[in-house]
């Protein structure tokens, strides 16, 4: 899988039960990103990783449970525990009007309307509400919520987000 067109969508995070199911933290945002028949990538940070079919997703707790073809039994899906489960996007459909990748927006430059620069995109995290954009620049962290009264655009071909901070930052 290509570095550039893949995306990390979980991570294996247990066993379920004796038949290799896997335990998944899912970073999609539905189930239906691991549907049955889609290739992924399971790799731990910097081995070559193995190519695996899915073959059943279910949901499960705060997570989904993962069935792989060749991942029969408890052993087997150990071994998997900690890998990270990528995707080629091209698996995927293309987001929704005012919706992007998470892994299409690290790294872009974030600007506020009063501050200019304020950092470049390093980690996004999910809440009830919003996801938040971590913006980093050099040792100082800005939170910003993901949400249109605080972001006013994001533009991939020009790697750069325009945000309005509330008063206070």
């Amino acid at each position: 899988m290509n570095k550039n067109t893949s995306f990390t969508i979980g991570k294996v995070t247990g066993v379920h039960g004796l038949n290799g199911n896997l335990k998944v933290w899912s970073y999609a945002e539905s189930v239906e990103t691991f549907s049955p028949g889609r290739t992924v990538l399971l790799k731990y940070d910097k081995d070559a990783g193995k190519i695996y079919t899915i073959n059943k997703v279910w949901p499960h707790k705060k997570g989904i449970l993962l069935n792989l073809t060749g991942v029969d039994n408890r052993n087997l899906a150990e071994d998997l525990m900690g890998c990270d489960i990528i995707i080629d996007r091209e698996q995927l459909p293309e987001p929704d009007e005012d919706s992007w990748y998470w892994e299409d927006l690290i790294g872009l430059a974030v600007h506020d309307e009063k501050k200019g620069f304020i950092g470049n995109i390093t980690q996004i995290f999910p809440t009830g509400a919003n996801d938040i954009l971590v913006v980093t620049q050099d040792d100082q962290e800005t939170l910003v919520p993901m949400h249109k009264q605080f972001v006013e655009s994001v533009d991939l071909q020009e790697k750069m987000v325009k945000v309005r901070l509330p008063k206070g930052y």
